[in-house]
């Protein structure tokens, strides 16, 4: 019995350390395996993060330096098209693709040294002739570029030499330094232009930027990748894909899950939870972004003063402000106060016993309907503040019915001739991203910038505010210019072309993981100095 149950035991402890044995094989030969897995997930980890991914509200409605009209256009654009003078955050101007500057005692002859050694994405040098080829095209009538005005008096412009390009003004224009910043003045490869006709559009711009643009998949992202040959620090990230998602909601989400790297204009009620997400960094930047709802000041009844007065005492923009932003502030003047030029003449003061006076003074006692055309995701909450205003207009017996469309399509409707525009009223932001009161005014309020070719989308139109606008732009002396913009931004507040809302504030984000994405208060975000942390 024992010599059985020993006989037994010894079986038993053959078969496990048989088991043993073959497990420890298994394991032996699983190792490497498993190893080769975890390298290939490692790999694959890093692959991914080859590409940052940011998530846009809305389509570029264009690349083509001379069509472009939107910041979602400056944001994608500016990574592959340079312009000649880069305003940093602080509002400095620094070279971009001039190295420098400088005019005669008049300030009606600018010379600035194009920089050397630079090369477009397609091989083709920069040099001053390539330069003045794309600001003839930007001024050039016949091409009709919404922002042509950002050059002012700009009569001759020349190549004088390789690398040493010439301005010539009719008249001095004070604001050209901070113009020649702007995104929309960028500067394409000549060879994209050679044989272009003026009507024509360039779909893929090539630049000099430190990103190239590889692909435009329409209604859903733009990529692109980075420039081996860029002059300057070539980037960290090899790739940059822009992704279109009108839907705050959605964003977030995309951001929560990593399925993008970073997003813009973040809703306020949504801080709270991104905040109490360890992956996330909340981002608080200012702006220089003023939103209003413009009229069609040359149609009734919003050809009247009177009932455009009326209709900003009916909205109450302190309990929009209040009630749906955080960083936001009621509009007191057509212009941000971080703006040179800016005075506060406002805000008009909530007072619906008021709105109805001025209606029934107008011939309107018992109100009447309108349509408020308004996008969706391009600005914070927009299609919310629409809602809202609807809701207090209709308060003072004004019946509104709202009206959205597709960012691009919503460009184009607006941005019809007098005799073609099919809108009563719309909803637009404008950032005075040159931060002189000049772009902000005479962009959107001089008569001579009507639709189709301007941005005055409203028709706005008061001889006397253009008188003092084109003054503003000629003089020189910076104290004579800040009286002038005084008196036209009171003349303004009082004739009402529009609902003064809200002046915008920046909140973004991004994975923790990003470290050096510049969060610009021109509301750019900026990827050449960003980098995937470890």
């Amino acid at each position: 019995m024992s010599r059985l149950n020993d006989s037994r035991f010894k079986g038993v402890a053959l078969l496990l350390a048989a088991v043993l044995l073959v497990g420890v094989l298994l394991l032996a030969g699983c190792a490497p395996q498993e190893e080769e897995e975890e390298a290939a997930q490692e790999e694959e980890a890093q692959v991914e993060r080859d590409t940052l991914t940011i998530a846009i509200g809305a389509e570029p409605e264009s690349l083509d330096p001379v069509r472009m009209t939107s910041a979602p256009a400056a944001t994608v654009g500016e990574h592959v098209v340079e312009r000649l003078i880069y305003m940093e955050e602080d509002g400095s101007l620094t070279p971009m693709l001039a190295t420098g500057w400088d005019s005669n005692d008049e300030g009606t002859v600018w010379t600035f040294d194009i920089r050397e050694g630079v090369e477009f994405h397609d091989g083709e040098p920069l040099n001053a002739e390539a330069v003045a080829t794309n600001l003839r095209r930007f001024v050039n009538p016949d091409v009709g570029a919404a922002y042509a005005f950002l050059l002012g008096t700009v009569e001759e412009i020349e190549a004088v030499s390789e690398y040493e390009l010439q301005l010539s003004l009719s008249q001095p224009f004070a604001p050209i330094l901070s113009h020649l910043s702007h995104s929309f003045i960028g500067i394409v490869s000549p060879a994209q232009l050679e044989g272009l006709a003026p009507e024509d559009t360039i779909e893929i711009p090539v630049g000099t930027g430190p990103y190239e643009m590889v692909d435009w998949s329409r209604g859903d992202s733009i990529s692109l990748e980075v420039n081996e040959d860029f002059y300057g620090d070539t980037p960290d990230i090899p790739n940059v894909r822009f992704e279109f998602i009108p839907e705050s909601s959605a964003q977030i989400v995309a951001l929560e899950t990593g399925e993008v790297d970073a997003m813009m204009r973040v809703p306020p009620q949504e801080v709270e939870r991104l905040e109490g997400d360890p992956n996330i960094e909340v981002v608080r930047e200012s702006s220089v972004r003023t939103i209003y709802i413009g009229f069609n000041n040359q149609q009734e009844p919003f050809n009247d003063p009177l009932v455009r007065r009326a209709l900003n005492h009916a909205v109450n923009k302190e309990e929009i402000v209040n009630g749906l932003f955080e960083g936001f502030t009621v509009a007191d003047a057509p212009v941000v106060p971080a703006v040179f030029g800016h005075e506060s003449v406002g805000p008009y003061e909530y007072d619906p016993e008021r709105a109805q006076e001025l209606l029934a003074e107008a011939g309107y006692p018992d109100g009447f309907e309108m349509t408020i055309h308004h996008p969706t995701g391009r600005y914070p909450l927009d299609a919310t503040v629409a809602e809202v205003v609807q809701d207090q207009l209709s308060d003072v017996g004004i019946d509104v019915t709202l009206e959205t469309r597709e960012w691009s399509s919503y460009l184009d409707f607006t941005s019809q001739p007098p005799d073609q525009a099919e809108y009563d009223a719309f909803m637009l932001g404008w950032g005075t991203v040159t931060l002189d009161a000049d772009y902000g005014l005479y962009a959107l309020l001089h008569s001579r910038q009507w639709n189709p070719n301007g941005n005055n989308r409203g028709f706005y139109r008061n001889d006397e505010v253009d008188s003092l606008l084109d003054e503003a732009r000629v003089t020189t002396d910076q104290a004579a210019r800040e009286e002038l913009y005084a008196e036209a931004i009171e003349l303004i507040w009082n004739d009402a072309p529009w609902i003064f809302l809200y002046n915008q504030g920046q909140i973004n984000a991004n994975r923790t993981y990003v470290e050096g994405l510049i969060h610009h208060p021109l509301e750019n975000l900026s990827a050449w100095d960003a980098s995937f942390s470890e």
